[in-house]
């Protein structure tokens, strides 16, 4: 299963999304749940994000 984790997980400081891959806590919690199009939807949405540790 493809997945935007980049194994650099941690949670900003609002404890909302993930600062390695910019999915919510819902949407990491629920994600083996989700169906395909629901999956490609947050691929979509975070296929630009960049991790924090990598920002300029």
């Amino acid at each position: 299963m493809e997945t935007p984790c980049r194994n650099l997980c941690a949670l900003d400081r609002e404890r909302k999304s993930c600062t390695g891959c910019g999915r919510t806590i819902e949407e990491i919690v629920h994600w083996r749940s989700m169906n395909g199009a629901a999956r490609a939807a947050v691929m979509k949405r975070v296929r630009d994000f960049q991790p924090v540790e990598q920002r300029a």
